[in-house]
């Protein structure tokens, strides 16, 4: 991992982030302590396809499905179904990673 690389394990209630949320109050991460233990489910979503039921049943070990993207193109990035970020597959440590390139704001890119 680079120095320029963060574990997100390393992030926690005195991490001295700060954020403004337009209130005049600013609010740092040590607000958000009791969030911190929620889950939420993360998809990396790589493309998609449509098949019909017949397609999908002649599916085997070795099929080539052909995705709505291009290879190079930004992957979208979901936490709990909702479109955030897009990004790169990259390989760290002979493990497939994501990198986030564009995040996304509220009412843009929602799918």
């Amino acid at each position: 991992m680079s120095e320029n690389e963060l574990k997100l394990d390393e992030f926690g209630p005195g991490d001295g982030m700060s954020m403004d949320v337009g209130d005049g109050e600013e609010k740092t991460a040590t607000d958000l302590a009791p969030v911190f233990d929620v889950p939420v489910s993360i998809s990396a979503v790589l493309g998609r396809a449509q098949l019909s039921v017949a397609q999908l049943l002649q599916l085997s070990s070795g099929s080539v499905l052909e995705l709505d993207r291009k290879v190079g193109e930004a992957i979208d990035i979901y936490v709990n179904n909702r479109l955030v970020a897009r990004g790169e597959v990259v390989i760290v440590d002979e493990r497939l990673g994501v990198t986030m390139t564009e995040i996304i704001k509220d009412g843009d890119g929602q799918a």
